[in-house]
């Protein structure tokens, strides 16, 4: 796989979202269903996949007090932006806010679609004369039908996000990504300067909020006054814990997403810009480091699936963030390795119970996690073949906890979502 394959891969799965990308999904749905009718519609429909529900139920909606896939969907039914596609409500205003309120609790339904499919969206939209279908499959933005009236306007025939050509992610290796990172021209990189500027603000306005469960803010207030330490560990955990209170609670500024999540966007991203920041690294250390941490996420991803029983965070973008530690530490190919091992060792397991304030925990735990995987890592110390699902090949590994994730917790995301709907 050559440089510009991977370059290409780590563009095409990044992306700026406005909200949790599981409710603007739907609400980019709706709004492309909204534009095929031309008319506000009298009902609205919804069928989800069972993770689509599980993400979709508590998290915030931007712009709104609320949360739910009814508001979700009418909110892109009354004001949203189709063209804007994951910052789809970017310029809803409180009237829109109140249509879609009183829309969405009458004339919204929502039901969970029997489907195989871990990420699926149906929006069906009806008048008294005519209706329109919108279906997304597979990934957030990957629209794979399209229906106005009794006609298909469009069907695409393949639900895979990438052509299976020479850049699909499959070719990815551990040992291709870190020989793209040490060699690639970093002008190549510049355009990473986008997500650190947005990632970055949504931080600082976590930490000055009061947003979610407060996670990052409070941590960052107890290094302040001394009791948690003001170190770099300390530091990076506390603004990306923010970052994640600020949109879980529905902070409506835009976040460079990664692998389709906004969570997963920060964890692998601002981590590792804190750590920079605090070392006084230079703008090429900073380019690397980020590439890597996208590049291993990506990787990780590519096993595990957009959605999964796994923590995304934990088992995608926290490993991605490990790597970026060693790196700009100056370990090489071999300690990466060992941190991936590491890590997977360590974290391995950690569910996905929908997105929700208590993201912000579980990703502090994970980058704490990833700052003592990486130290170990440096020393030459790693898993290995006696520790459960490690391998001595770190490929072995990755593809072990893909399995975990996929055919280990089946039935996981079931008894979650029961769990939730019950309470």
């Amino acid at each position: 796989m050559n440089h510009n394959q991977i370059l290409q891969i780590l563009k095409q799965e990044m992306a700026a979202a406005t909200g949790c990308t599981e409710p603007i999904a739907i609400a980019y749905a709706s709004a492309k269903a909204r534009a095929v009718l031309g008319k506000k519609p009298v009902r609205a429909q919804v069928k989800v996949s069972c993770n689509i529900l599980k993400n979709a139920m508590g998290v915030g909606i931007p712009g709104t007090d609320m949360a739910g896939l009814e508001m979700a969907a009418a909110l892109g039914i009354t004001g949203g932006d189709s063209e804007a596609i994951l910052e789809v409500l970017h310029s809803i205003t409180p009237e829109q806010v109140e249509e879609a309120r009183l829309f969405a609790g009458t004339q919204v339904r929502v039901e969970r679609k029997d489907t195989p499919k871990k990420l699926y969206i149906e929006v069906i939209l009806e008048t008294e004369d005519d209706m329109s279908a919108v279906i997304i499959e597979d990934s957030h933005t990957n629209i794979t039908r399209i229906i106005h009236g009794l006609t298909c306007i469009y069907e695409k025939g393949s639900c895979e996000e990438l052509p299976a050509d020479e850049s699909d992610k499959s070719a990815l290796t551990v040992d291709n990504i870190y020989d793209f990172i040490q060699n690639v021209d970093t002008d190549r990189l510049s355009f990473l300067d986008e997500c650190i500027k947005m990632n970055w603000a949504v931080a600082q306005e976590g930490l000055k909020g009061r947003y979610g469960l407060h996670v990052g803010r409070s941590i960052y207030e107890d290094m302040g006054e001394g009791t948690a330490g003001d170190d770099i560990r300390n530091y990076a955990i506390a603004v990306t814990a923010a970052a994640a209170d600020a949109r879980m609670a529905g902070c409506a500024m835009s976040v460079m997403t990664v692998c389709g999540s906004g969570n997963q966007g920060l964890t692998a991203t601002l981590p590792v810009i804190a750590a920079v920041y605090k070392r006084k690294g230079s703008p090429e250390m900073l380019y690397r480091s980020l590439a890597l941490s996208c590049l291993i996420t990506i990787h990780v991803k590519s096993y595990i699936g957009k959605l999964s029983p796994l923590c995304g965070c934990g088992m995608g973008s926290s490993i991605g963030a490990c790597c970026a530690f060693v790196y700009m530490q100056g370990g090489g190919l071999k300690q990466i390795k060992n941190a991936i091992n590491n890590m997977i060792a360590d974290v391995s397991g950690i569910i996905c119970d929908g997105a929700k304030a208590g993201c912000a925990l579980k990703i502090a735990t994970v980058i704490s996690s990833a700052f003592q995987c990486s130290m170990l890592a440096l020393k030459n110390h790693s898993a290995g073949g006696l520790d459960g699902i490690v391998t001595e090949d770190v490929e072995s590994t990755i593809r072990n906890l893909g399995e975990l994730g996929n055919r280990g917790m089946a039935d996981t995301d079931q008894v979650i979502l029961d769990m939730m709907v019950c309470r």
